[in-house]
């Protein structure tokens, strides 16, 4: 493979062992996982299976206890603490299942968020985040309380905010765990978008097989090691939202 089509995101023979007490749990078991730029990826398992787990791996939340993770051309599995929190201020944005907005502040201030931790001047906070807000559908929802939105725009402000400092890459953990089906849809359409204008490498954790449905690509974990790996076409619903 030449240099320029490297994948963004390489793990080789990746092992994350715990020990609890006397216990010895293998979260992970030799996982070997290529994720090209630009990809939108799924990933689904039941409970346990180490897919969440994986996703910390590559998220710089966590290292391998064997194994090697390059993320570009960085070896992460020798970063510090501190070089792994460089990297996810600037590379990676994160969205969870339950939101994890400041529940006292604004739309507009909850989107800011990271970029008073990476010193944007706050005049350019609060340009970038209207914009970004703008983005994911929630004009004029600026100075809403988490509390007076619903659960799909809570979701929009947090992808808001994942976008912030301009990640390349973006991890979705359960992203619409607590969301009807309708609201559901309309975030995984976001994703697409959004992958699709900003050139994001999207990857989606989920026990849910109608939302990996509109990856391009679908990785199943069961009991740490990964049993599959398939390229899909996406669902009718998310080809539609793909030429949109």
């Amino acid at each position: 493979m030449a240099a320029g089509m490297r994948p963004l995101i390489r793990l080789r023979d990746v092992w994350k062992v715990y020990h609890l007490g006397d216990v010895e749990v293998r979260a992970l078991r030799g996982v070997s996982l290529d994720i090209r730029a630009g990809e939108l990826l799924g990933i689904i398992g039941a409970s346990g299976s180490g897919k969440s787990t994986c996703m910390n791996l590559i998220g710089c939340l966590d290292q391998p206890t064997r194994g090697t993770y390059r993320l570009g051309d960085v070896d992460v599995s020798t970063l510090s603490v501190n070089e792994r929190a460089a990297i996810r201020s600037r590379r990676i944005g994160f969205v969870f299942q339950n939101f994890n907005l400041l529940g006292r502040s604004t739309a507009l201030e909850n989107v800011a968020l990271p970029m008073i931790y990476a010193n944007v001047p706050f005049a350019e906070q609060r340009r970038r985040a209207r914009e970004l807000l703008a983005a994911v559908g929630l004009h004029g929802r600026e100075e809403h309380m988490p509390s007076q939105l619903s659960g799909g725009q809570q979701q929009r402000v947090a992808i808001a905010r994942a976008l912030a400092n301009g990640p390349s890459l973006l991890l979705a953990d359960e992203p619409t765990g607590n969301l009807d089906t309708q609201s559901s849809t309309e975030i995984m359409d976001l994703f697409l978008r959004l992958r699709r204008e900003r050139r994001l490498t999207i990857i989606v954790v989920t026990h849910e097989p109608h939302i990996a449905y509109y990856a391009e690509r679908v990785v199943t974990f069961r009991d740490g090691r990964i049993v599959s790996d398939v390229p899909q076409a996406p669902s009718s619903h998310a080809t539609e939202a793909v030429r949109a």
